[in-house]
């Protein structure tokens, strides 16, 4: 079975950096996805904000999640470049990151994320940009 496969069925208990981190996944297919995770106390850095490096790799999981939905079998990526802007912090929220596949090429595909608070206002807190390849 793949990992898209055990996703679907299993979710976060596929992936032991999503259990660690209390991400759960909302949805998955048709070259997007969606997780979310409430941030905790032990994620925050020294004045007491998220630490930022965590908006970039759950964007990153959610950008690989929406890619894995649109590769062939037998196919694997890894991620050879991503870039985060960071618009705002968060502090104790609950985050959605929605990952999308812009392109996907044979050798190379291009994603894209944002983070949002999972309030009525849907702030966005973060976007990023990566590029996979293709294996």
């Amino acid at each position: 079975m793949s990992y898209f496969e055990e996703i679907q069925k299993r979710g976060r208990d596929v992936n032991p950096f999503f259990v660690m981190m209390g991400i759960d996944v909302v949805s998955i297919g048709e070259g997007t996805a969606r997780l979310s995770m409430k941030v905790r106390p032990d994620m925050h850095n020294g004045v007491g904000w998220m630490q930022g490096g965590i908006f970039t790799a759950m964007a990153d999981e959610a950008m690989a999640l929406a890619l894995y939905t649109v590769i062939s079998p037998g196919e694997r990526i890894a991620t050879i470049s991503e870039t985060t802007s960071f618009l705002k912090g968060a502090k104790d929220e609950v985050l959605i990151a929605t990952g999308r596949v812009v392109r996907k090429g044979r050798r190379v595909a291009f994603t894209e994320s944002e983070i949002r608070k999972e309030t009525s206002d849907g702030e966005i807190l973060a976007r990023c940009a990566a590029a996979f390849a293709i294996l």
